[in-house]
C-alpha cells in the first residue's frame, strides 16, 4: 500500500504530521485526550517538525500529560531508575511533555492543559500561567474558544478494518467531533487524526466509530506501542479506614463513582471486603464502635453483602471497577430505555427470565400483546429474546419453529419461552466510563474480557456521565432512573470547618492539579434523589517534618463551595453535614479531626462565634490518634492477612515495596532541619547491616559504599528500614 492510496492512511508518523500541517497551513491547534489516549508518535512528529521550523505554529491543548516517574534525591533515584527501566521498557514518551518539564519549549509551541498530575507543575511558571481551569463538562466549550482546529486520538483497530474504538478516551472526543464538523461545514480547515494501537483494548457501544470518521489514520510501523502503565501507590492504614467508612455509606442496588489513587483503591478494597468477608467487615465496625458513634452509616448506606449489586457511573474507570465486576458486585444493569429501567429498578422483571417478563412489559406499554416487528427488535436489542429472532410474514421465526406472535396464545407463549426467551437479561451495561488509566495488569485484564463481558462496559462521553442534563446519548429522566442511590466518592486535600473543600489548588493561586469532574459529581449528588457526595481526606499530612491538620478552620482557596457540603470522611469517621446549620457542621467536622488539633480548631471556631463557648468534643471522639487506627486494624491485618500495602498487586518487587515504605518515612521525617539532624544522628549510630538488610542494600547499590556520601546513604537506608519495621532492629 502506498502512503496516499486512500488519501488518509499512513505508516510513517513524519508523513502523517506533514499532511496535517499542510492541511492546516502551518497553524496547528490540536486537542489531545486526557491521559492515555494521546497519539504519541503523531504528536511527537508534529512537535519535532515545529522545533525544526519556527514558522509552524503548534498549540497543544490537553490534560494529564503522562511522564515516566523520576526520583528527586539520590536515594529516590537509586530506587526509581532501575524500576522505570524495567517497567516502562517499550513505552514511548511524549517529547513535548519532557520539554515542558525542562522549561525548554520553543517560542512557536504552546502547551495548555486543564488538569495536571498532582503537584507536577507547581514550580513551572509557564504552565501555571497557561492552565485553563474548567469543569470537565466545559472543556469542549473552552477548546472551541481557544480556536481548536484539530483532534488527535489513539485508537484501537478492529479485526476487519472497518471500525475503530476510542477505547480509553471517548470522554471529550464524542462531543467535540460534531462541533468540528460544523466548523468544516462553515468552510474552516479541520483535521481529525487517529493513531492505531493494537495494544489498546477494544470497546464497542458508544466508543466504536467508522474508520472514515478520521481524515488521517496513522498505523505506526516498527514503533514501540506499549501503553503507559501508572505505578501503584501504597495504601496506608489511614487510607484503609477512610475506605472502610466510605464503603459503609454505599447502598446495595445503587450507583458508584470513585477516583484514582490510594484512597480510591482503599474504597474499592473495602467494598470487596464487605461483600466477601462480611463477618470480618462487621467485626471491624464493632472494634471501632462505628455505628454507635456514626448512626448515619446505617441510615445512608449498609453493611451487608451486595445482593442486588452496583452500577458504575464514573468519569474514570479505575482498575477497581474491573475487580468489582469480577467479584460479582458490579452487576446492576442499566438500559437506554426509561420505562424498562424503571421496571428493572422496581424489581418487576423476574431474574431468571420467564414468560411473565413479557407480560410485565406489555402492562408497562413497552411492547404490544401481538408483537410487531419493532417489538421484536426492541426485545432483541435489550436482551430478552435470542438474537436470531425476527418477524417473517407475520410469524415469529424461532429457529425451525414459527408461531403467531401473540402473547395471549398459550401455545405461542410456550414456544417463545422454550426457544426464544433468554435465561437472563443481557442487553444493559454495568458501567459507564469516560476514560481509563492504570497499571499494565489492568490493561491486560480488559483485553482478556470476552465480547459479551466487554459489551457490559460502555466507554462514552463525559457530557453523558458527568451531569444530568439532556445529552444525545440519554436525557435527564433516563439518567436519573439509572443513577439511583448514587454515591460519588472523591478525595480532597483539605476541608474547612464551614464545609468548603480544597482539592485543586493553593491559596497563593498555584494550581496543584485541576477541578476535573469533581465539581460535576458533587453538584449532581445534590440533584439526584438519594444521591450523596462523599469527600474523603486524611485527617493529617506531614509538612516540614511535622504533622499538620487537613481539616482547617479556614483556607484562602476552595474547589467545592460550602453550600454544596454533604458527607466528609476521614480515618476517624464520618461527618454528614448536608442541610445542617453551621453550628452542627463545625462540630461534626471537629469530631473527625485528629485529636492533636481539635483544641485549636475549637478555639478558632469559638472565637468566630460559630460554636457555643461551653461546647466540648464528645468523649467518643477524643481518641482520634494514629495509634488507635493501628490497634483497631492489627488483629485483622496480622491474623487474616488483610489491608496489604498494594491491595491489587504492584510492579514493585517485594524488596522494592519495603524500600518504598522506608524512603517515604525518611522523606517525611527529614522534612525539617530539626528532623533531618535527628535522623542523621540516629542513622550514624546504627549497627552494621545484617542479613535482613542485605537484599535492600543490594537493590540500592549500597552494599559496598565507595565514599562518605554513599556510606551516609547506606546508614540512612538501614535506619529507615529498621524504624518502619521492614527489617528487624539489629
Amino acid at each position: 500500500m502506498t502512503e496516499e492510496r486512500t488519501g488518509a492512511h499512513f505508516r510513517q508518523a513524519e508523513r502523517c504530521a506533514e499532511e496535517l500541517i499542510r492541511r492546516l497551513d502551518g497553524d496547528v491547534r490540536i486537542a489531545l485526550p486526557l491521559g492515555l489516549g494521546k497519539p504519541v508518535h503523531l504528536i511527537n512528529a508534529l512537535y519535532r517538525r515545529a522545533c525544526e521550523d519556527p514558522k509552524i505554529r503548534l498549540h497543544i491543548m490537553t490534560a494529564l500529560s503522562l511522564e515516566k516517574p523520576g526520583g528527586g534525591n539520590s536515594l529516590q533515584k537509586r530506587l526509581m531508575e532501575p524500576f522505570v527501566e524495567r517497567v516502562f521498557e517499550g513505552v514511548p514518551e511524549l517529547a513535548y511533555a519532557q520539554a515542558v518539564s525542562r522549561g525548554e519549549l520553543p517560542d512557536n509551541v504552546t502547551v495548555t492543559e486543564f488538569f495536571f498530575k498532582a503537584g507536577s507543575r507547581l514550580g513551572n511558571p509557564d504552565q501555571q500561567q497557561r492552565v485553563v481551569l474548567t469543569n470537565y463538562t466545559h472543556v469542549v466549550r473552552d477548546l472551541l474558544a481557544l480556536g481548536v482546529n484539530a483532534v488527535g486520538q489513539m485508537l484501537a483497530p478492529d479485526d476487519e478494518g472497518h471500525q475503530v474504538s476510542l477505547s480509553c478516551n471517548p470522554d471529550l472526543t464524542l462531543d467535540i467531533l460534531p462541533e468540528l464538523r460544523k466548523q468544516r461545514e462553515s468552510g474552516q480547515a479541520v483535521v481529525i487524526a487517529g493513531e492505531l494501537n493494537p495494544e489498546l483494548p477494544w470497546f464497542g457501544n458508544d466508543a466504536a466509530l467508522d474508520r472514515d470518521t478520521f481524515d488521517l489514520v496513522l498505523e505506526p510501523h516498527n514503533q514501540p506501542m506499549r501503553l503507559f502503565p501508572v505505578p501503584d501507590l501504597p495504601v496506608e492504614p489511614a487510607d484503609y479506614l477512610i475506605g472502610f467508612y466510605a464503603a459503609n455509606l454505599v447502598r446495595d442496588g445503587g450507583t458508584l463513582q470513585v477516583g484514582i489513587g490510594a484512597l480510591g483503591s482503599a474504597v474499592v478494597y473495602n467494598i470487596l471486603f464487605r461483600h466477601r468477608d462480611n463477618g470480618l467487615f462487621n467485626e471491624l465496625s464493632r472494634r471501632l464502635d462505628a455505628h454507635s458513634r456514626f448512626p448515619e452509616l446505617a441510615a445512608i448506606g449498609g453493611s451487608g453483602r451486595f445482593e442486588e449489586g452496583l452500577y458504575g457511573c464514573s468519569e474514570m474507570m479505575v482498575e477497581g471497577f474491573l475487580h468489582l465486576y469480577q467479584a460479582g458486585i458490579l452487576k446492576r444493569q442499566v438500559v437506554a430505555d426509561r420505562a424498562l429501567q424503571q421496571l428493572l429498578d422496581d424489581g418487576v422483571i423476574p431474574d431468571p427470565l420467564d414468560i411473565s417478563a413479557l407480560d410485565r412489559l406489555c402492562e408497562a406499554g413497552c411492547i404490544e400483546t401481538v408483537l410487531k416487528a419493532r417489538d421484536v427488535q426492541w426485545l432483541v436489542r435489550f436482551g430478552f429474546l435470542d438474537d436470531a429472532c425476527e418477524l417473517k410474514g407475520g410469524r415469529l421465526a424461532l429457529g425451525d419453529e414459527a408461531v403467531r406472535p401473540d402473547l395471549g396464545d398459550e401455545k405461542a407463549r410456550a414456544l417463545i419461552e422454550q426457544y426464544a426467551l433468554k435465561e437472563q437479561l443481557d442487553g444493559g451495561v454495568v458501567m459507564h466510563g469516560g476514560f481509563f488509566l492504570g497499571p499494565e495488569r489492568f490493561y491486560q485484564g480488559l483485553r482478556e474480557l470476552d465480547d459479551a463481558q466487554r459489551a457490559r462496559f460502555d466507554m462514552t462521553s463525559v457530557g453523558f456521565v458527568n451531569h444530568l442534563y439532556d445529552h444525545p446519548l440519554g436525557d435527564q429522566a433516563l439518567k436519573t432512573a439509572q443513577r439511583r442511590r448514587s454515591r460519588f466518592i472523591n478525595s480532597v486535600m483539605m476541608q474547612t470547618l464551614n464545609g468548603a473543600a480544597v482539592s485543586d489548588g493553593l491559596e497563593d493561586g498555584r494550581v496543584v492539579s485541576g477541578v476535573g469532574g469533581q465539581y460535576n459529581f458533587v453538584a449532581m449528588a445534590h440533584e439526584l434523589p438519594e444521591g450523596r457526595s462523599i469527600l474523603t481526606l486524611r485527617a493529617t499530612r506531614i509538612s516540614a517534618g511535622r504533622p499538620e491538620s487537613n481539616i482547617r478552620f479556614s483556607y484562602g482557596h476552595c474547589t467545592i463551595p460550602r453550600h454544596l457540603r454533604d458527607i466528609v470522611v476521614t480515618e476517624y469517621g464520618v461527618a454528614d453535614v448536608r442541610g445542617q446549620p453551621d453550628v452542627e457542621v463545625y462540630k461534626r467536622l471537629i469530631c473527625i479531626a485528629d485529636s492533636r488539633f481539635q483544641n485549636e480548631l475549637m478555639r478558632e471556631a469559638k472565637k468566630a462565634g460559630k460554636i457555643p463557648k461551653d461546647w466540648k468534643v464528645p468523649r467518643a471522639h477524643r481518641n482520634n490518634y494514629p495509634q488507635r487506627i493501628a490497634e483497631a486494624m492489627a488483629p485483622l491485618r496480622d491474623h487474616h492477612q488483610l489491608f496489604p500495602a498494594f491491595p491489587f498487586g504492584t510492579d514493585f518487587t517485594e524488596v522494592e515495596q519495603g524500600l518504598v515504605q522506608a524512603l517515604q518515612w525518611l522523606r517525611d521525617a527529614t522534612g525539617s532541619r530539626r528532623g533531618l539532624l535527628a535522623v542523621l544522628w540516629r542513622a550514624l549510630r546504627q549497627s552494621a547491616p545484617g542479613a535482613a538488610e542485605r537484599p535492600a542494600l543490594e537493590r540500592m547499590g549500597l552494599t559496598q559504599p565507595g565514599g562518605w556520601r554513599e556510606r551516609l546513604e547506606q546508614r540512612l537506608v538501614i535506619h529507615a528500614l529498621r524504624v518502619t519495621g521492614v527489617t528487624r532492629t539489629q
